[in-house]
């Protein structure tokens, strides 16, 4: 396979590295989590019980929105926070095709080694 053909595969994991950098931090994962939970929230609702201040949460929110991971509207004179869920699914179907090529390699080694 020429590198030429490799290069849409390396571009769709490039993609995808902001999505799995923005859910490696614990806080930002909890927001997720949340927010997928309880629907559509507000940075009240968020910061409420967190232990973190509106700033820090309206930062980490920007780089959930930046990976396509949450989306803010306007709703009024505040700004609603939803999750987006096709983000998780681009990530999920990247897992699954590196997973895969991990078990032709392995299965390749298999055979080699049998031979």
């Amino acid at each position: 396979m020429s590198h030429r053909a490799r290069r849409p595969s390396a571009v769709r994991v490039d993609d995808i590295a902001s999505l799995f950098s923005a859910l490696g931090d614990g806080t930002r994962l909890k927001l997720v989590s949340t927010l997928s939970a309880g629907g559509a929230m507000s940075i009240t609702q968020l910061t409420a019980g967190s232990g973190h201040t509106r700033q820090a949460v309206t930062k980490h929110l920007g780089v959930l929105s930046s990976a396509g991971l949450v989306r803010g509207e306007k709703s009024g004179r505040e700004r609603l926070w939803k999750f987006e869920p096709d983000a998780l699914t681009k990530a999920r179907h990247s897992l699954d095709h590196i997973a895969a090529q991990w078990d032709e390699a392995l299965e390749r080694l298999r055979r080699a080694v049998e031979e």
